[in-house]
């Protein structure tokens, strides 16, 4: 993505602004970015400050830090698996600036790798083929690694950029918290706890009992972090490939419309390198199936290079290990796993040859529970999570805003009457807390009898009855609470 796009959904620059200084630029020359400080759509200081955290395109292959043979054989197994013939096919696919694939594809030729087919008629691009030693050269390749993809970034390069990109760099406000989380039944008490977790980076503590949307408070903090960070395709750490973009965790920044998809492309040093995405502040989640595994480099026997764990993934943004205590690992060893990260800010991870190295842990670590910290970790880790934020049974005012919410979306009003029996019913008859996550279960259950009897929705006194029975189940004497499933699915939250 051109510099032009990244201002814009920075919204330090409009559409308007891009394309003005486009088709300044197409007309006179020079710089994009001189042409939006001369119309004034962004001061000097403020365009140098963006530019100097956007990663730079490299300007040799001797700048990338990959050695020139890595290079090489990573272009012939992209050549030999996607059939590729010219040289912009190739720098789309290695993500490289074009003069240096030119450079590559001249040594590829000088070793007998490629032959020149000649050029389609229209296009000025030479067309290349594999050679016989072409083809032994990215067969030799792939036996080595089977990785497939856009070149990688150096492990310096790697950290040098999560350093850059810290996700303290963001001040959050109490505005912004309170907005993204507008729609939920949450009181100004739990925005002030949270706020100065989020600005801290610390690892934060969130409990109380199920059903009162813990998870779905803290997916809305992915919303409050704003800035756009960059993650690359891949890693190189002596020699060993480790891929860190995953599409199903990272959200990659759209292009903004331009007015003209043929102006000139950008300047060498206002374009940015392809082998970075630029994307949303990262937020992953993991819960029961989280295991110590999951924390250490995966490495592929067959494909010969490692998948990057999921914090690794989650650097600059926000990891969630939701449900805590009842993972398939013990609480105390995955507990253990996290103190060195949590308190110097730096993890070690290791290659399958037993090369260790550390990487920078910058990312907020939420633990979400329903069970009792002090029974799930000792003093001493209850002290290295600084920010503990309970989010119990919503007050009475929340249950109801959520309850006529829940009401609202299937077109019914809820009354004095119905809202008072039931509170009295969960509260008096079935000695239940309130809880957010039931106003939605027993509209479900309600509309689900309506619609079995043929009737449209409505306050059928014995089927809200029979809703309400269901959140607790009696068998002698014993009693067994209904639990919902996991929280992300709640529509609201108390506090």
């Amino acid at each position: 993505m051109e510099l032009g796009h990244l201002l814009v959904r920075a919204k330090l620059i409009s559409v308007e602004d891009m394309n003005h200084a486009l088709d300044q630029q197409l007309k006179h020359g020079g710089r994009f970015g001189e042409h939006l400080v001369a119309a004034g759509a962004i001061s000097q200081a403020a365009l140098d400050a963006f530019i100097n955290r956007t990663p730079a395109e490299p300007e040799s292959m001797r700048a990338t830090g990959i050695d020139e043979n890595e290079l090489i054989s990573l272009l012939m197994k992209l050549i030999y698996v996607g059939r590729l013939e010219s040289p912009r096919q190739f720098a789309d696919t290695i993500k490289l600036p074009y003069h240096i694939v030119v450079e590559m594809v001249k040594i590829a030729s000088e070793r007998k790798m490629l032959y020149a087919r000649g050029s389609r008629a229209g296009l000025s691009d030479m067309n290349y083929g594999l050679t016989e030693e072409g083809r032994k050269w990215a067969a030799d390749a792939l036996t080595r690694s089977q990785y497939v993809g856009p070149a990688p970034v150096t492990l310096e390069e790697f950290c040098d950029r999560v350093n850059l990109q810290k996700i303290t760099n963001e001040v959050i406000t109490f505005e912004r918290v309170k907005e993204n989380l507008a729609d939920l039944a949450v009181s100004n008490s739990l925005v002030e706890q949270a706020g100065p977790a989020l600005n801290s980076g610390r690892a934060m503590l969130l409990y109380g009992p199920p059903g009162n949307g813990k998870t779905t408070f803290a997916l809305r903090l992915a919303n409050v972090f704003t800035d756009l960070v960059y993650m690359p395709y891949a890693v190189m750490v002596e020699g060993q490939i480790i891929r860190v973009y995953d599409p199903s965790l990272h959200v990659p920044i759209a292009a903004a419309p331009a007015a003209d998809d043929k102006a000139p492309t950008f300047m060498r040093r206002e374009s940015i390198d392809a082998r970075w995405v630029p994307c949303k502040r990262p937020f992953v989640v993991a819960g029961g199936e989280l295991t110590l595994e999951m924390l250490d480099l995966r490495y592929d026997s067959t494909s010969n290079f490692y998948e990057a764990p999921l914090h690794m993934k989650a650097l600059g943004g926000c990891f969630v290990i939701d449900d805590f205590g009842r993972q398939l690992v013990t609480p105390t060893v995955l507990l253990n796993r996290w103190i060195v990260p949590l308190e110097s800010r730096v993890d070690y991870l290791k290659l399958h040859t037993g090369k260790s190295f550390s990487i920078p842990f910058d990312e907020l670590v939420i633990f979400s529970t329903n069970l009792e910290p002090e029974d799930l970790m000792d003093p001493a880790f209850l002290r290295r999570l600084p920010y503990k934020i309970e989010i119990g049974s919503p007050t009475l005012e929340n249950f109801r805003r959520i309850f006529e919410k829940e009401c609202k979306g299937h077109g019914l009003t809820l009354t004095d009457e119905v809202f008072d029996r039931v509170v009295y019913r969960i509260q008096v008859e079935k000695q239940l807390d309130l809880a957010a996550f039931q106003p939605r279960f027993l509209m479900e259950q309600v509309v689900a009898s309506c619609r079995f009897m043929g009737q449209p929705p409505n306050f059928e006194m014995r089927f809200l009855d029979y809703a309400i029975d269901n959140l607790r189940v009696k068998s002698g004497t014993s009693a067994v609470t209904h639990e919902p499933e996991p929280e992300r699915e709640l529509a609201g939250v108390g506090d």
